[in-house]
């Protein structure tokens, strides 16, 4: 793609068109550039330049499925729907006999990757939530354990009194194999301050993340946006992201979430815009240039939209989640699951390769 191939409407991106033709790494004044056009054209085949030269034609799934052993949680983050008090309507802690209760009324021939988070329980000890690892790795040997966010490992640490990388090697021995993404938010402090004080800080994080790719982990990231951020904080959050990246190359894929309303009858004007959401995943592309892949997340934003955006420089459509509880306490309006068959014609139905992976994208099957 040569400069003079793109129709820009808004002059003011030519000299970020130009860097990211030239391969160039984009700048926070770049990002806040993109942020401020109505261009969305343009951003979108920029996007897909780059997606292009890094995944082709290639979109990702998994057959996964989603796990949250509690939803009691001391953090009272503003975005939640889905924490509990302990005793409170609602609240629930599984023992080993409902989580696999739980997990063997779901199951099937397959998936290959178990996605477990939940709240931070201070009513319960750092082996309560070892022994759920160690439970479901005994029985299903063969799936990968993806669990618990940089937030969490934080949480563990406090209540266990052991470090960061002493938490990760008991989980490693327990089971884990990868961490999941959550628990980014924002991450600056200014955001953390308002909308999750209890929860590990930005540095905090980026540390969890650090270590675990120190230690030969490989991991995912999230931006939970929105709410309260800046256009600059998202571009700052997706900047920290990269810093790490080019120290570890320890991350394995990027997710931009949309906050969700705390209630599923809020309207739309309290719902983050299409054009929003298709921007905000493009700019990801666009300023992760060392992120390998960049996933659209059906459940925040519709399946739509996801099969649009793979247009836009999204390579992932996630995965088929079984039954997603923690966005839909809140105000999700999705599908809490997808059928491979329903994935599958999401993907073709752009033009691209179905490729069925595993959580470290080795391909697993062409559909």
């Amino acid at each position: 793609m040569a400069l003079d191939t793109l129709v820009l409407q808004d002059k003011n991106l030519s000299t970020v068109a130009n860097k990211v033709i030239a391969g160039e790494r984009l700048t926070l004044e770049d990002g806040l550039t993109l942020f401020n056009s109505n261009d969305l054209l343009t951003i979108g085949q920029l996007a897909n330049l780059v997606n292009q030269r890094k995944n082709g034609d290639n979109v990702y799934f998994i057959q996964n499925l989603y796990i949250n052993p509690t939803n009691v949680c001391e953090a009272h983050c503003k975005f939640c729907g889905f924490r509990r008090d302990l005793g409170e309507d609602g609240a629930y802690t599984m023992n080993t006999e409902e989580l696999l209760h739980y997990v063997e009324t779901r199951y099937h021939e397959g998936i290959r990757e178990f996605h477990i988070v939940g709240g931070h329980n201070q009513h319960v000890p750092f082996d309560y939530y070892l022994d759920n690892i160690r439970t479901l790795k005994k029985a299903y040997p063969h799936v990968t354990m993806k669990a618990y966010t940089g937030a969490e490992i934080e949480f563990f640490s406090r209540i266990s009194g052991l470090s960061i990388r002493e938490v990760l090697e008991e989980l490693r021995k327990a089971g884990v194999e990868s961490l999941t993404g959550g628990g980014a938010e924002i991450l600056t402090e200014r955001y953390r301050m308002k909308m999750s004080p209890e929860k590990a800080s930005t540095d905090m994080y980026l540390e969890v993340h650090r270590t675990a790719h120190q230690m030969g982990m490989k991991t995912h990231s999230t931006m939970l946006y929105g709410s309260i951020e800046t256009l600059e904080e998202r571009v700052i959050h997706m900047l920290r992201l990269r810093e790490l990246q080019d120290e570890t190359n320890g991350f394995l894929v990027f997710i931009p979430l949309a906050v969700q309303p705390i209630k599923a009858t809020a309207g739309i004007k309290r719902r983050n815009s299409a054009i929003d959401d298709l921007k905000t995943m493009a700019i990801s592309r666009l300023m992760l240039d060392n992120f390998p892949h960049i996933k659209a997340y059906f459940i925040n934003i519709g399946t739509q939209l996801t099969q649009l955006s793979l247009t836009m420089g999204m390579c992932d459509v996630h995965g088929t989640l079984i039954e997603e509880r923690i966005s839909h306490s809140a105000g999700a309006l999705t599908q809490q699951a997808l059928t491979v068959d329903e994935l599958v014609w999401l993907i073709k139905g752009a033009g691209k390769r179905a490729l069925e992976r595993d959580t470290f994208y080795n391909v697993v099957k062409e559909h």
